[in-house]
């Protein structure tokens, strides 16, 4: 048998046992909510800029 072959199997079956559910979940739920934080305050922050383009708030007459 070529063990090369069989490798990411054992390898997925060994994260599968060591790390339980919960924390997989868990885990994928941080990662969710800090990206959407960051994408959230990346939008108000570029409203934010196009309004001040737009009605003059820069101070630049």
């Amino acid at each position: 048998m070529n063990s090369k072959r069989y490798l990411p199997l054992a390898l997925v079956a060994l994260v599968m046992t060591t790390l339980s559910s919960c924390q997989l979940i868990e885990g994928i739920f941080k990662a969710g909510v800090w990206s959407g934080i960051i994408i959230i305050v990346v939008i108000l922050a570029l409203i934010i800029w196009v309004l001040s383009k737009i009605f003059g708030g820069g101070g630049n007459n």
